[in-house]
């Protein structure tokens, strides 16, 4: 959580030293928060395909992810996992779409700054080269969710809403592994 939460107080600083008003970019409306509840549907299935999938280098990285972050998790709540979740949409979708992406969208073509913003999230999530592709796709996504909407809280609701649901499946498949019954 200190983790994220330093995520989001940088990107707030960022923001402020490069005259980015992030209240401009969120539109508090049900109909925001439905539909960054649909659009995380596309990312929830990539999540569902991640953990069934026979692909030998994705199996590696659901080991890697148990391996790691696993015992991490295991142990917490679903109000602590769905905290955790909600930080980490926030600060990272201020951080890369609020901040990085309308930066960058100022001084380079629109597709342009999308792409440079979604690498920067697949390398920010480098825990594994399968692991920092798939989250440069999840980037690319969420950046064309802000990019087409023009406010910051859908592609925020889906990232959070994601995090959630890998993070509860995370720490069951974690807990099953290592208390077999």
């Amino acid at each position: 959580m200190a983790g994220e939460g330093g995520l989001l107080l940088l990107g707030w600083a960022l923001s402020r030293w490069l005259d980015i008003r992030l209240a401009d970019q969120l539109h508090l409306s049900f109909r925001a928060v439905l539909l960054g509840v649909v659009a995380s549907v596309p990312l929830l299935a990539g999540l569902r395909w991640t953990l069934r999938t026979r692909s030998k280098p994705i199996q590696r990285l659901v080991q890697v992810v148990q391996d790691q972050l696993g015992p991490l998790v295991a142990s917490r709540s679903a109000a602590e996992l769905a905290l955790v979740a909600a930080l980490a949409g926030w600060a990272e979708e201020v951080l890369f779409r609020g901040v990085m992406q309308a930066e960058l969208v100022r001084r380079l073509p629109d597709f342009v700054a999308l792409l440079l913003t979604s690498t920067a999230f697949g390398v920010a999530h480098f825990l594994t080269f399968s692991y920092a592709l798939l989250a440069a796709l999840a980037g690319l996504y969420l950046g064309a969710l802000y990019w087409a909407q023009g406010n910051l809280l859908i592609p925020i609701v889906a990232h959070a809403l994601y995090d959630f649901v890998a993070l509860v499946q995370l720490a069951r498949l974690y807990r099953a592994r290592t208390n077999p019954e």
